[in-house]
């Protein structure tokens, strides 16, 4: 499945904020778009409907604060499958789905989808695919953007901007990205684990955060910001020590409510005067690796409003850009090369004109030259006016390290 062109894996860890699983390979239709004035423009037409997936890479969002910048990646990808296998964890039930011009090519749809279910076979456990896992600059590099960040806050210029470090090499001759993506799912299931391949690209996530839930029958939108993370530890009464020590911990929750403020902002401008609202601030949500602080903003869109429209008035995901979050991207542009599909979204067009998309965290792009395939990563985090720099370091070796390990053991 995963050399297929448009293999498509999105894999939840079936916990509650993880219901659905899908599979489909072999799209019908493909669009991938660069520069566009609007970038969600295509979602605007009918023929992207439910089963339509997407991805929204973060420098074609940022580039209204960051002017034109070399493009790594296409600023829109869409592709539409007629087939699609949809894995219910909550009530342990599959459906094969199938969608065409008539009931009789729906159908066909259907049955072909059907069948990937009954040729599945257990994936073997692949050896280390990567070569290296090389930065694309020193330690102590970050450590000076962090500290010039938090000089440009005491100036008054911005008050969080989440900034990010690269590493980047080569898969095995022999190897490929969905090696990547079987080795990260072992043991590690995230609420928005991803595989994607389109042509020459491919797309590996293991994302713990939801950007945007959007139900197009109650018109009810929901955002999960993550903003504060900590390390796991093996030991059970350490581990929840640490867990405690983040929620209790003021700089993390001021960080947290500073993307919060700047949700609700972004909601609001496509919500009913009034339905925006803070349903749960400062939850603790525990994955493998780490402890994260979430907060959950939600609104109820005006009649009328899209997903197209929801992601235009939202696009980029604040949580990884800062706040005010126009300065912000300003800020990031200074200090980091271009980020191509890292922290843009990977999202779903589901049944009654509802969306799911994720935040692409935790997340490598490859891409093939000369019949190999070379990867780029990132993790970031958000810096705010007492962030230390080593510690700031320290946060993006332990976000990293899930991937680290499923690239290179």
């Amino acid at each position: 499945m995963g050399g297929a062109d448009g293999a498509l894996a999105l894999l939840s860890d079936g916990g509650p904020e993880g219901r659905w699983s899908h599979v489909a390979t072999a799209p019908d239709r493909v669009h991938l778009g660069a520069l566009e004035a609007d970038l969600f423009a295509p979602l605007r037409d009918p023929a992207w409907g439910a089963g339509t997936v997407g991805l929204a890479a973060y420098d074609a969002g940022a580039r209204q604060a960051t002017g034109e910048r070399p493009v790594l990646w296409p600023d829109l990808i869409l592709a539409r499958y007629p087939a699609l296998l949809s894995f219910d964890h909550h009530q342990g039930r599959v459906r094969a789905v199938g969608r065409g011009r008539g009931l009789a090519e729906a159908a066909v749809a259907a049955d072909r989808a059907a069948g990937w279910l009954a040729a599945a076979r257990p994936p073997a456990s692949p050896e280390a695919p990567a070569e290296a896992f090389t930065p694309e600059a020193e330690d102590q590099a970050y450590c000076d953007g962090v500290a010039q960040v938090v000089a440009r806050i005491g100036a008054g210029e911005l008050f969080q901007a989440n900034i990010a470090r690269a590493w980047g090499g080569a898969l095995k001759p022999e190897a490929d990205p969905f090696d990547v993506f079987l080795r990260l799912q072992q043991g590690r299931a995230s609420p928005y684990g991803a595989f994607w391949r389109i042509g020459d690209r491919a797309l590996v996530s293991n994302s713990p955060e939801l950007f945007l839930a959007f139900d197009g029958e109650t018109r009810r939108i929901e955002a999960r910001p993550i903003k504060g993370t900590r390390a796991r530890s093996v030991d059970p009464v350490e581990d929840a020590a640490l867990a405690a020590a983040l929620q209790a911990s003021a700089k993390d929750r001021a960080e947290n409510l500073m993307i919060v403020d700047l949700m609700r902002n972004d909601l609001a401008r496509a919500s009913r005067f009034g339905s925006v609202a803070v349903e749960r601030l400062f939850a603790i949500e525990s994955h493998p690796t780490v402890h994260h602080l979430v907060s959950t903003v939600v609104g109820r869109a005006e009649p009328g409003v899209t997903p197209a429209d929801l992601l235009d008035a939202t696009f980029p995901p604040g949580s990884i850009t800062g706040a005010p979050k126009h300065q912000a991207m300003k800020v990031i542009a200074d200090l980091e090369p271009p980020r191509g599909a890292w922290c843009g979204s990977l999202f779903i067009l589901e049944e009654g004109g509802g969306l799911t998309a994720s935040v692409l965290i935790r997340t490598a792009s490859f891409e093939r030259r000369d019949g190999g395939w070379t990867y780029r990563t990132l993790a970031g985090a958000g810096i705010v006016a007492d962030s230390d720099p080593q510690a700031e370091l320290a946060e993006t070796e332990v976000k990293i390290s899930a991937l680290r390990h499923a690239l290179v053991g």
